[in-house]
This record gives structure tokens, sequence and C-alpha cells, in this order.
């Protein structure tokens, strides 16, 4: 059968891989970073343990990362866990998930600079400034965190070692945002923590600028996440939970300058875009989100100074205000939790401090909110 590779999305929006079934396309966070598959048991088939049949139905799939699977309790076989030496019969059908391998073309390492905050034998942990794609793909196919890590890793010098070691992304974040990612060295540590994303124990929290003054100083917007059908490259709300993923923000006030809101956003799931999503649903979308309705003046006067103001906050972010401050994970080897935190970057900083000296002068007080 021809393969087709789990980017490329079918009219249904399943995706096929080398005969089994990819349940869901890539997209999120979490889920988008894992392949979805469904085998069903030939009937003719002889009693056989059930990774070494994996084994013989998943081309280009090592032994050891489906025992990585069926470790971290990605495998079912009627919908329960399986374990390795589980005897599979015909009409049995085996579900799991791996963590994501892109194929199908080459990786160039290329010598970018890189913010490393942590490195051990495992993992790394970097801090991306914003304007960097993560993964190539969509027409930027340099310049991106992967052509940097692959330099780092020295696949310059070992270009063979590519396919052992490029499926390393456990997560992402847009090109405009910047802050924390962690990024594994092994298999091993791919699984653990891909696991842990997949069970939502990562401790992810972000700071943004949102437009308005939230009613309250804390909140949780549960919603269900789905692409926008009137254009591809947005997500929205659905009211339908068969037309997206269901998506959990948790968000906490931080500073009011009164047009506008510093907020914290801790993820419970990773939904694409989920944080702009959010936001903008509830009537307060991040600060020049070009994308979600955030680079237009939303709240405030129509009078020409504070025009420029807005058009010079702008210029010193520009970019949507959003920033992964925080990372915390269990280390797939000592077991130890790991906490980062990432300060802000000066387009954010000099963005606030403009702000605090607006607020200060007593102007967002003073000039009458014509929304």
């Amino acid at each position: 059968m021809e393969k087709i590779y789990p980017d490329e999305e079918l009219e249904t929006g399943a995706v096929a891989y080398n005969g089994a079934i990819v349940e869901e396309p890539a997209g999120d966070e979490e889920q988008g970073m894992f392949e979805h598959f469904r085998l069903t048991v030939d009937p003719g088939q002889a009693p056989m343990r059930v990774d070494k049949y994996m084994a013989t139905h998943l081309e280009d799939t090592s032994r050891n990362r489906i025992q990585s699977s069926i470790k971290q309790g990605y495998v079912r076989v009627g919908g329960k866990v399986a374990k390795a030496n589980l005897v599979i019969r015909p009409g049995d059908v085996i579900q799991f998930v791996m963590p994501y391998r892109r194929r199908g073309y080459e990786i160039l390492p290329e010598d970018i600079p890189l913010d490393i905050v942590y490195e051990d034998e495992d993992l790394l942990v970097v801090n991306k400034p914003a304007g960097m794609v993560v993964h190539p793909g969509h027409g930027n196919y340099s310049g991106t965190l992967i052509n940097a890590l692959a330099w780092h890793l020295g696949l310059s010098q070992r270009p063979e070692a590519q396919d052992e070691r490029m499926g390393i992304l456990v997560h992402r974040i847009d090109k405009d945002t910047s802050g924390l990612l962690v990024v594994a060295k092994t298999d091993e540590a791919q699984f653990h923590l891909a696991g842990q994303f997949f069970r939502h124990t990562i401790d992810r929290r972000y700071e943004t600028v949102v437009w308005g003054n939230l009613a309250e100083d804390e909140g949780t917007i549960d919603t269900t996440i789905g692409r926008d059908p009137g254009d591809r490259l947005r997500f929205r709300v659905f009211d339908d939970p068969e037309k997206g993923k269901h998506a959990v923000t948790h968000y906490k006030v931080l500073e009011r300058f009164g047009f506008v809101t510093r907020v914290e956003c801790q993820l419970e799931t990773g939904r694409t875009h989920q944080i702009r999503v959010h936001m903008a649903h509830i009537g307060h979308p991040l600060f020049n989100d070009e994308r979600y309705g955030g680079a237009e003046i939303r709240k405030g006067t129509i009078y020409s100074k504070y025009k420029q103001f807005i058009r010079n906050c702008f210029e010193l972010c520009p970019r949507q205000a959003l920033h992964a401050r925080t990372l915390g994970f269990i280390h797939p080897s000592t077991g130890q939790w790991m906490q980062f935190e990432s300060a802000l970057p000066s387009d954010l900083t000099a963005l606030l401090g403009k702000w605090r000296a607006y607020t200060a002068s007593g102007n967002a007080a003073a000039l009458p909110d014509e929304e």
C-alpha cells in the first residue's frame, strides 16, 4: 500500500500509514506529537506476542520503539492496556500511539545559536526566540529549531544518524511565541516525556498581554477547539464536541492597565493556538495577534494620541504578546521533578514598561472608553 505520511490529511480527517489507520492528524502540542494507530489482527493469524505482531506490521519502526510504547502503556488490545508478552488472536483490535517522527525529507543541520537552559544525556531545554519556526514544513525548510538542534547534536558530522535522532521534539510552540521547549535526545526519554504531555501532567504556564480589562481575577476556559472551516490557518471554538477537541485553559490576572491586562495562562491541554483561541473567544484577544483580531485597537479611544501610542506598542512588540514562561516535568531517568523559568524577552518587557508608564501618567483613567 502507498505510504501516506501523518502530516498529509485525508478527506476524512484521518491518515493512513503502511496499512494502519492513524486516527488523528498532527496538530496539537501534545496529541499532534503522536501517531495514532489501529490494527485488526488478520483472521488467519496464528497466536503471536503483540510486540512481535506490531513489529511485522509497522515498517520503519524499530522493535525498541514498539517496546517503549508498550512500557509506557500506549498499547491497548480490546480496550485494555497490553503487556509485551500478551498473545494476540484473530480479530483482536490493537490500538496504540507512538511519539511522532516526521519523515519524507532530509533535515539540513545549520549552525544557528541556541539558548540552551539545561542539557544532559537524556534531554535539553531550550529557550526559543520569537520568529523561529520549530519544525520544518509549509515552506520553512531551513532556519528552524530542528535545523539548529541537528547541528547541536552533531548530525552534520553523522548524517547517517538522522533517522534515529530526528524524532526528538516532544511538543512545540508557535513561530511568534517565545519561551521554553523540552527536547528528548533518546527514544526512551521521548516516550517518557511524551507520556507526561499526553496525560496532562506537565506544568506549562505562559504570560501574555490581552486586550481589555478582565472581569475576574482568575478563571477557567473549557471548550471544544477545532480548525476553522472558513480559514484553514485559524482555529475556533465549537459548541459541538464532535467538531474539535476538548481544551482547557486556566488564567490569572497579573497586572491591569485599564485597556489591556497582563495575564498568566496555565495549559491543562495543549491544542493548536489554544491560548490565542480561548482568549479571543472570551473577548480578550492577545495584544498584536493579527490572526485572531488583536492587531487593531480593541479597547480605548479613537483619539489620535492614543492611536499613536498603540502603534508604538505594536512596534515594540511586533508579534502576539505570548511567552512560554514556565515548564515543569518529571525527568525520564532520575524521576525527579524539574522546573524551569524563562524571563520575559525584551520586546514584552518593553511593552509592559510602556503600559506601566502610560497608566501611571493617568492617561488610561482620563481617556473615555469608546469601545
